[in-house]
């Protein structure tokens, strides 16, 4: 495992442009949440110019301390590529290049789609969605020198996840809404969270009346269906992606 932080993420950067990055990158998440597909993809605009201002930096040796438009930012990425081979690939070529794609769903796609299946303005948000988190996934990976899978999961810890259903004040959860199963509401606590849970946590937020029942009936089903990582030593909980996607179709508004 990683010893890089959610908080230590992007350390190298001034405050300033990171927090551009980080506040572009959980707008676009926030908005894909709520199905406002449309600010979803502007906002992609945003996280572009933020990671473009990085990568200049990153292979300059000397960052902004805010991201920046470039006066033509086709141009400007495919000028990275010219970067001397001390440059990491994926800095001055496939970051670039995903920028560009981003950027041409943000500012070439219009929302006036008609016909289909399927809403267009939802494919094109989702492709702006995990685009999004590759890109920061990709520069959390180059920054701290990660492996993928370690920089992906400090990506998802980065997100901040607005649950309207968990009431919180200081140590104290609870979940609001009525009708849910022990799981629907652990799933919902876990998406409050940006990390790991202890057990007792857990049991106590949701006031379960059995710890050993709790385990039995909903930790080890829940871990054997990779909705959460149950670390039955440590007494700790995490969610995994598949319980994130459940844990998501359960947020509405209260």
């Amino acid at each position: 495992m990683s010893n890089v932080t959610p908080g230590e993420a992007l350390a190298a950067l001034p405050d300033g442009l990171r927090d551009d990055i980080v506040n572009a990158f959980n707008r676009i998440v926030s908005n894909y949440r709520e199905h406002r597909w449309e600010p979803a993809e502007l906002n992609g605009g945003k996280l572009c110019e933020g990671i473009y201002t990085a990568i200049t930096g990153y292979a300059d040796g000397h960052y902004q301390e805010r991201s920046s438009k470039p006066r033509d930012i086709v141009r400007a990425c495919r000028e990275l590529e010219q970067r001397p081979a001390s440059v990491p690939r994926s800095i001055k070529v496939q970051i670039p290049r995903m920028l560009l794609a981003l950027y041409e769903i943000r500012n070439n796609r219009g929302v006036g789609h008609a016909g289909g299946d399927i809403d267009p303005n939802l494919m094109d948000a989702t492709a702006v969605l995990y685009m999004s988190k590759w890109l920061m996934a990709e520069l959390v990976r180059v920054f701290h020198d990660l492996t993928v899978e370690q920089a992906s999961a400090l990506v998802e810890n980065l997100v901040e996840r607005e649950v309207p259903q968990v009431w919180a004040e200081g140590s104290r959860k609870r979940v609001l809404s009525l009708g849910l199963t022990w799981k629907q509401k652990m799933l919902l606590l876990l998406l409050s969270e940006t990390g790991p849970v202890r057990e007792n946590d857990l049991v106590k937020w949701l006031e379960h009346p059995n710890v050993a029942r709790f385990r039995r009936d909903v930790l080890r089903p829940a871990h054997k269906e990779s909705l959460i990582d149950y670390e039955e030593e440590g007494f700790t909980v995490r969610l995994l992606p598949p319980g994130v996607v459940q844990a998501e179709v359960l947020v509405k508004p209260v």
